[in-house]
């Protein structure tokens, strides 16, 4: 490991991009501690601490929303756009043309979706300050229209200026930016939140804590192992006739599935669905309509039930394994292209036989890793619940989102140097 790491050091290119995230992720975090005028902190921080919904959001934008600073809102909407653009491709053929036009494509599926993040970082602004000004905690001290909308242009532009700082760092090619900016908030948080702990610790909890340090290890080894897992499938190509009687083809390799190919995005589906609902609750929570009232009250103490939250959590996140897989994985056009190739499984008919054999390889795989990715999110919110412990360290998701990019990370840096390696010779 601490060759690698010298290794890295040593390349000119990995290096200054090093150096690069980690003097925008001070900026970024700078820039998460300028507090908008106008805002009760103190009477924030309660409000979020009082609904975990809302703090999954406040863990979905990095850590800005409980302070209300100018970045507020973090990349929540840039991630929302991208997740809208991903969907679409899937209903709007047009647009599914444009994502496969190879790099020209994506760039303009980059551009519209920059283009989608204002009005989105608009409405998600606008959103969050009307439910605060209907909070029964006084947290805005000003509520003057002229206030609102400059607080909503101030929280765009943060937006904004968080996406550019994301794609320069996804540009160095050490990271993915925006998973790294979220994953800055997540360790940001961590001094805060022990010290919260520390303040309110007494002996009757040690056994609590020892459960959820061994889940955080557990949950460390877990993912890393789950994410690395990979299944083969042996493929053989048959031999050819080429030109003036040459032979070729006859090689033997395999087709690597892996076991959990979604990543983290089941995760983001899921935090985004649990969300809406709570949401449009805080909306109608004071409406004039007595039906209307009692049912967002309803729903805001429903998903307050830690069972509840988390059994909910649990289902979204395996149904939504299940659905990316599905967008990104097509068993279809793979079997046509082994049959194109000259490939098959052996034992298995190359084309709809051999699309078939892979959807059943890829459900049974999805079946272990949508059951893993659900557990991992919620079992510190389930020992929380049965403990009634206030361990807030760091969650299941905090943990499965910030080793993911770990990871992803190392992967990309290890690429880095390979490459420069095989270009010095």
């Amino acid at each position: 490991m601490w060759e690698k790491i010298v290794s890295a050091w040593k390349v000119k290119e990995v290096r200054n991009g090093l150096l690069f995230v980690l003097a925008v992720m001070v900026l970024f975090r700078i820039t998460a501690h300028i507090p908008l005028p106008g805002i009760d902190l103190v009477a924030l921080r309660r409000f979020f601490e009082s609904n975990q919904v809302l703090g999954m959001l406040s863990l979905f934008s990095g850590g800005t929303i409980s302070t209300f600073s100018v970045v507020a809102l973090g990349v929540a909407p840039y991630i929302t756009a991208s997740i809208i653009f991903q969907l679409l491709g899937m209903i709007v053929p047009r647009i599914e043309e444009i994502q496969k036009d190879g790099e020209q494509g994506q760039r303009r599926i980059n551009q519209w979706t920059r283009l989608l993040t204002v009005p989105l970082s608009i409405l998600q602004a606008f959103s969050l300050i009307s439910m605060l000004r209907q909070s029964q905690m006084q947290i805005l001290t000003r509520t003057d229209m002229f206030h609102i909308v400059a607080l909503i242009c101030t929280v765009t532009a943060g937006t904004m200026f968080l996406m550019w700082l994301g794609e320069l760092i996804s540009e160095k090619k050490v990271g993915n930016g925006m998973s790294l900016l979220i994953f800055a908030g997540i360790l940001a948080s961590l001094p805060q939140s022990a010290s919260r702990f520390l303040a309110t610790y007494d002996q009757s909890q040690w056994l609590y804590v020892v459960i959820y340090v061994a889940i955080a290890l557990i949950t460390i080894v877990g993912v890393v192992f789950v994410n690395e897992a990979v299944r083969n499938i042996p493929v053989q190509y048959a031999r050819q006739v080429r030109g003036q009687g040459t032979l070729s083809g006859g090689v033997a390799t395999h087709l690597p599935l892996k076991l959990i190919m979604a990543g983290v995005i089941p995760i983001i589906f899921a935090i985004s669905m649990l969300l809406i609902p709570s949401l449009v609750a805080q909306f109608f929570v004071q409406a004039r309509t007595v039906w209307l009232q009692q049912a967002a009250q309803w729903v805001l103490v429903i998903l307050q039930n830690q069972w509840v939250y988390g059994l909910l959590y649990f289902f979204l996140v395996f149904a939504f394994t299940y659905f990316y897989t599905a967008v990104i994985f097509h068993p279809d056009k793979i079997a046509e292209n082994l049959q194109k190739q000259g490939g098959f499984i052996p034992g298995i008919r190359p084309g709809k036989p051999t699309s078939e054999y892979l959807g059943i390889v890829i459900n049974r795989l999805n079946l272990f890793g949508a059951a893993f990715l659900g557990a991992i999110a919620v079992l510190p919110q389930l020992v929380q619940g049965a403990g009634g412990s206030q361990l807030l360290a760091i969650g299941g998701t905090s943990l499965l989102i910030v080793v993911s990019v770990v990871i992803e990370s190392v992967k990309q840096i290890e690429a880095q140097v390979t490459m420069r390696q095989y270009d010095a010779y």
